[in-house]
């Protein structure tokens, strides 16, 4: 009897599949990385031409030595690890470390753990993909050399066991950076006025901001209002204007790492580092009453905005079946261009939306079904039409000044229908139908009200993310590690959302800047993950980058 041998990452994933596959296949889990650099010494040669140094992780001899006597015993090893660079590099050191004949060893990968994907998988098993493997050696390899030179020398100067990490250095600078901002602000003083108008037969006064003449006025302090409040008392006031019309709003785009990341803290009050955690049970398998273990969503680190053709074609026949066709998106999404994407990957989504929150909630933990609603509903939204708002805009006149109003209400639902920002919850204006161009209103009130320009906000682990990703900092596997990092090392702290930087960081930053400023330069990171970007594509040499 043939018997094939199939490796994966993480020991829970292991049942899901052997299960899919049945008695010909073994299925065994690496844990991870099995060979790394040695923890008490460089691991890199220099002399040598960057020769990386690698040997087994200590406490992986045994599970090595259970894995090579699985291979021996195997026609055929199919290498089953994560579908990114980090995946494709533990790949690579298994067949290292395994010592079996290459011609013997088949990678493949699945974007989700479900029947289909996994037995499709093997129809197309590969070679390693090199360009991949580089990648991730030379990032490691980057990494090591930055930590491990840097490090000491804190530990010299401010204290023991602190570490300087490539991308957790220009995260604590993006903190700090802010934290001057916040700390150098002048809050500038600033007037805001609002009119209250009886309109005949009303109940409710028609309340209206003041906009100024024929151009927006700005009011800076009591002087100028007291002045205009004078000018203002007896005038005759009309509507000149009553402007109605029609507002779209898009449906937003599936889930990458980084917007599930920043929605899940916004709205669940989860950290990244939650949610990375709730996301990666979600895709390795949830134990379904009647079903079996089966993966739930799909792969969690990706910054696509693609969506198979596939389970695009099951969303729209979800979405027809459920809300009508009316509110099944005509247009196809298009995928913002310019960094270049990953796009082997997908957007995060459910593996089957015909599996909503509600019918597998028994089977998971609050927090799970918290999280696989949310990427749910956001899938579903995003194949869904826009939601359609019905504008009113009424100009008050009095002398040369103008007082503005306006209200929206949805007049087609659309995406609204499943999945809500906090943007679209709240409640807008309501306009009197009686309302026409011409009419006398009769001035009841002004109401005017000092105001201080606001510092900018602390950053929060959704903002930071997200800044991470707009300046290319860092790619989907490293935020919610990066943030752990500086956290856990005290640089800073975390009250009620926000990150401050601790006295700790502020000294590490400075040192950092002072004596390293090209590590912690934002573009340099940037440029640094762009040029990884061109070892996975195979136009530059991961030994250039390095030796650079």
């Amino acid at each position: 009897m043939a018997k094939y041998l199939v490796i994966v990452e993480s020991p829970a994933k292991v049942k899901t599949i052997k299960k899919f596959l049945g008695a010909n296949y073994e299925v065994e889990a690496s844990n991870g990385h099995v060979r790394d650099f040695p923890k008490s010494q460089f691991g890199i040669d220099v002399e040598n031409d960057f020769e990386p140094k690698y040997i087994t992780i200590r406490g992986k001899g045994e599970l090595l030595a259970k894995l090579r006597k699985a291979a021996k015993k195997a026609d055929k090893i199919y290498l089953a690890t994560d579908p990114d660079r980090e995946g494709e590099a533990i790949s690579w050191h298994l067949m290292q470390a395994l010592k079996e004949d290459p011609d013997k060893m088949h990678r493949i990968t699945f974007n989700e753990i479900t029947k289909t994907a996994v037995k499709d998988s093997l129809k197309h098993a590969r070679g390693l993909n090199m360009n991949l493997v580089d990648a991730q050696q030379a990032r490691r390899m980057l990494d090591r050399m930055v930590g491990y030179t840097i490090s000491p020398l804190l530990w010299a100067k401010v204290k023991r066991g602190l570490s300087a990490g490539r991308v957790q250095s220009v995260a604590l600078r993006i903190i700090c950076d802010r934290e001057e901002e916040i700390n150098s602000f002048i809050p500038e003083e600033y007037w805001s006025l609002e009119g209250d108008f009886q309109v005949k037969g009303e109940k409710k006064p028609l309340q209206a901001k003041f906009y100024g003449t024929d151009k927006k006025m700005d009011i800076h302090s009591k002087e100028e209002m007291d002045k205009l409040l004078a000018s203002l008392k007896d005038k005759e006031y009309e509507i000149n204007e009553v402007k109605k019309g029609e507002r779209i709003k898009n449906a937003p785009l599936p889930f990458t790492t980084s917007t599930l990341q920043q929605e899940a803290a916004k709205t669940l009050n989860f950290s990244t580092q939650k949610t990375m955690r709730l996301a990666q049970q979600l895709y390795e398998g949830i134990d379904i009453k009647g079903n079996g273990t089966v993966g739930v969503i799909s792969y969690l680190r990706t910054d696509s905005t693609r969506i198979s053709e596939e389970a695009d074609a099951a969303a729209r026949e979800y979405i027809t079946a459920q809300y009508g066709e009316d509110y099944v998106s005509k247009s196809e999404k298009a995928v913002k261009k310019g960094q270049k994407i990953q796009d082997a990957h997908e957007a995060i989504r459910p593996t089957d939306i015909s599996r909503t929150p509600v019918q597998i909630k028994e089977s998971l933990t609050r927090d799970q079904f918290r999280l696989y609603q949310l990427i749910w509903k956001r899938f579903a939204a995003s194949r869904m039409a826009p939601a359609k708002y019905e504008t009113t805009s009424v100009k008050v006149a009095g002398g040369d000044y103008t007082f503005t109003v306006s209200a929206s209400k949805v007049a087609f639902e659309g995406f609204l229908s499943v999945y809500m920002q906090e943007e679209d919850m709240k409640k807008g204006n309501v306009l009197s139908q009686s309302l026409s161009k011409g009419m006398k209103l009769k001035l009841k009130e002004l109401k005017p009200e000092q105001h201080f320009t606001q510092p900018p906000a602390h950053y929060t682990e959704a903002s930071l993310v997200k800044t991470m990703e707009e300046l290319g900092i860092g790619r989907p596997s490293t935020y919610a590690p990066t943030i752990t990092t500086i956290i856990s090392r005290r640089y800073v702290s975390k009250e009620q959302r926000n990150l401050y930087v601790t006295e700790l960081g502020e000294v590490v930053n400075s040192i950092m800047k002072q004596a390293f400023p090209s590590i912690v330069d934002v573009n340099f990171t940037a440029t640094m993950e762009g040029l990884l970007d061109c070892v996975e594509n195979g136009t530059v040499q991961w030994k250039t980058v390095v030796r650079n």
